[in-house]
This record gives C-alpha cells, sequence and structure tokens, in this order.
C-alpha cells in the first residue's frame, strides 16, 4: 500500500528531528495537506517552478525541500507574482511542500556529516555547538524473568548511550511487593493476596527526544499490567549537535589539490580559494550553506582550511590574515543532500514495505554561472 504524508514526514524527523532546528527557522509543512496517500515523494534543495513541473510530471505529491518558500507572515497571495504564482501551481496540483532546514543541517547523518563522508573526513566532531542534548535517567522494576527482554527493548529504542558507549545499564536484584485489589490480574501470584517477586531494578539513561519511544518499548515488553517506573531529569548533557564538521584528510594534499576533490566531491563546477594553492593541508571544516560568519570556529578547531558557501570579501581578507584557508563551493553544493535524503526515505519506506517511492530532483537549481 501507499504511504501517506504523515507517514514520510515521520521517516523525515527520524533523520531530522524538528528539535534540532534553530529558532525561528521556517521548517515543517509549509503548503498543503500530508492526509493523503503518496505514489512519489521528490526531495529538492529549492522549490523552484521548475522543481514544481518536475513534482507533476513525476506526480509527487509531495516535496521535501531544504530551504523554505515561505520566510514571513503571509498578508496576501497575490498569483501574478512569483512567488503568488509557485503557490497557485501547487494549489492547483495538490502538492504538499514540506522544508528540512537547520534541523537537517546539524543532525548526525544530516548535511555537516554528508559533506565530511564525501570528502573522508575521519574523527570528525561538530564544528559549533548548537545543541545538547537532555538527558533523563528511567528505573523500572522487572521480574527476574523478564529483565532481558525489557532491558533489550529500551536499548533497541534509543536508551543506554553516553558518549560513544552504548548499552549501559545498572541492575540490582531485590525484593518487589504487591497486591492486586479487586478488579486486577496480577502476573505473578493472585488478585487479594499480598505478593512479594524478585525483581531487578533497571536503569538507564534516554535521551529526552527518545523519551516516548523508550516508555512505549518498556511497556510492551513488560509482563506487568501496571507498571513501576520513574523518569528523571538530569543535569548530564548527552550528545552535540552543531552546524559544520571537523575532521581529518585520509593523507595531506594540497590546497589546489582539495579544490579539485571539493568539485567532484559535491558536483559543483566552481569554487572560490583563498590563501596559497601549494599550502599542504589535513585538517578540514566544512558547513553547508551560507557560513562565512564561523570562520573564527573553524581557525579555533584548529582547521587547515574552511569549506563553506556565499564568503563575503571582508570576511575572507580577515581569514586570510589570520593563516585561515578557504574555498567556497558556493550555496548550492549542498544539493548532495537529495540523494542521500532520498535514500534514506527510500530505505525506510522499503522496510515498511510502503508502495511510495521516494526520489531526488533533478533540476539543477545553480542560480550562478561563470563565464
Amino acid at each position: 500500500m501507499l504511504a501517506n504524508g504523515h507517514t514520510v514526514v515521520q521517516l523525515m524527523e527520524q533523520l531530522a528531528p524538528k528539535h534540532l532546528a534553530e529558532q525561528d527557522d521556517k521548517i515543517g509543512l509549509q503548503l498543503g495537506s500530508l492526509a493523503k496517500p503518496l505514489t512519489k515523494v521528490l526531495v529538492a534543495l529549492d522549490v523552484t517552478p521548475e522543481v514544481v513541473d518536475e513534482a507533476i510530471r513525476e506526480e509527487a505529491g509531495l516535496i521535501i525541500a531544504h530551504h523554505a518558500i515561505i520566510y514571513r507572515p503571509l498578508t496576501g497571495i497575490v498569483t501574478d507574482t512569483p512567488a503568488g504564482r509557485l503557490y497557485e501551481k501547487l494549489i492547483k496540483h495538490d502538492i504538499a511542500v514540506y522544508i528540512a532546514h537547520t534541523n537537517l543541517d546539524t543532525a548526525e547523518g544530516g548535511v555537516g556529516d554528508m559533506m565530511a563522508d564525501a570528502l573522508g573526513l575521519a574523527a570528525r566532531k561538530p564544528l559549533t555547538n548548537a545543541h545538547s542534548e537532555q538527558l533523563k535517567k528511567l528505573v523500572v522494576f522487572v521480574p527476574k524473568t523478564h529483565h532481558e527482554a525489557v532491558r533489550d527493548a529500551v536499548f533497541a529504542a534509543g536508551a543506554g548511550w553516553i558518549g560513544n558507549y552504548s548499552h549501559c545499564s545498572f541492575n540490582i536484584a531485590g525484593i518487589g511487593t504487591f497486591r492486586g485489589e479487586e478488579g486486577a490480574k496480577p502476573f505473578i501470584g493472585e488478585a487479594g493476596k499480598l505478593e512479594q517477586a524478585e525483581e531487578i531494578r533497571l536503569e538507564t539513561v534516554v535521551p529526552a527526544s527518545k523519551e516516548r519511544a523508550v516508555v512505549q518499548a518498556m511497556l510492551r515488553s513488560h509482563p506487568y499490567e501496571e507498571v513501576a517506573y520513574d523518569l528523571y531529569t538530569m543535569d548530564l548533557k548527552g550528545r552535540t549537535f552543531g552546524f559544520g564538521r571537523v575532521g581529518a584528510l585520509p593523507e595531506p594534499v594540497t590546497m589546489a589539490e582539495l579544490a579539485e576533490q571539493v568539485k567532484t566531491a559535491f558536483g559543483v563546477p566552481f569554487v572560490r580559494t583563498v590563501g596559497d594553492p601549494q599550502r599542504k593541508v589535513v585538517k578540514v571544516a566544512v558547513l553547508g550553506g551560507s557560513g562565512g560568519r564561523f570562520w573564527k570556529s573553524a581557525q579555533f578547531a584548529g582547521a587547515d582550511v574552511y569549506i563553506t558557501g556565499d564568503i563575503d570579501y571582508h570576511t575572507a581578507h580577515d581569514a586570510l590574515a589570520a593563516g585561515l584557508l578557504l574555498i567556497d563551493p558556493g550555496h548550492n553544493a549542498e544539493k548532495l543532500l537529495k540523494e542521500h535524503v532520498a535514500g534514506f526515505l527510500q530505505c525506510k519506506l522499503q522496510e515498511r514495505k510502503a508502495l511510495t517511492v521516494a526520489a531526488a530532483s533533478q533540476i539543477d537549481t545553480e542560480v550562478f554561472r561563470v563565464r
């Protein structure tokens, strides 16, 4: 059967959770309805008239894009303006538009990691610290017979991670007491009697973003009619999410050689460079889109070269004076996300045995040309 729009968006938000977006970023459903079955989903960088025409040809009822089509509150939709014509065409053909922007930039496996993967960067970490994940402590009391099943279920749902360590838990054996009152159907013993049971106190950490999934997994796998458990908010922070990535190339190369690699890796016809083309580089910072304002973060991280788009003249001078090399592949270098996101969604849809197809837009939305 076909997946509907709500299902596709739920899958998309597994890759790019909405809580990772910057405050006031224009993400989520911007136009249309998700309450419909979808034959095809089109993944795009920008929603241009050409991309909308492509969606019409491909019978795609949903476009998932990186850049918003509505940036500020609308006071009206005038259909003889470029924006108005775009909205009109989308509405007439019942095509919804969903935006994943800064949440996709910062997510694990998002744009930052896609760029780092394309260049083979190792030992990478976020270039900036945009979000630190809130951690919670889950404590649940489980009969010994079901301890491993419950523990494995909460781990599979996302609990138990501390840094680079998974399956972290603490387990204490003890005796639990209870008496089932009228109407109760206790798993152990009989209603109306005070019972004792050998139980394990299972403790583990839960990212706040996974709280609901972990609790649901715990309840499904737990044999008790009424489950005794607690959730505590912790001061300890979990994983860090941020814009860009910084890491090491497989081997040192010259600035000129890296510029050629960037053109190939990001599928761009040209790059702008700042600095000595023969200088050897190994530590590289990357950030998709317009990242000139983060050049000092790249310098602080010890990068030899910073790769980002839309670098302005004065920023280039400041970075060069500070000894930081720059490569600007343009804002459109983010287009590498199209194939990655479409592949992710297609894999998730196939796991659900849905007949909906996710595909990358084939339209080139680069507006700059070199003559």
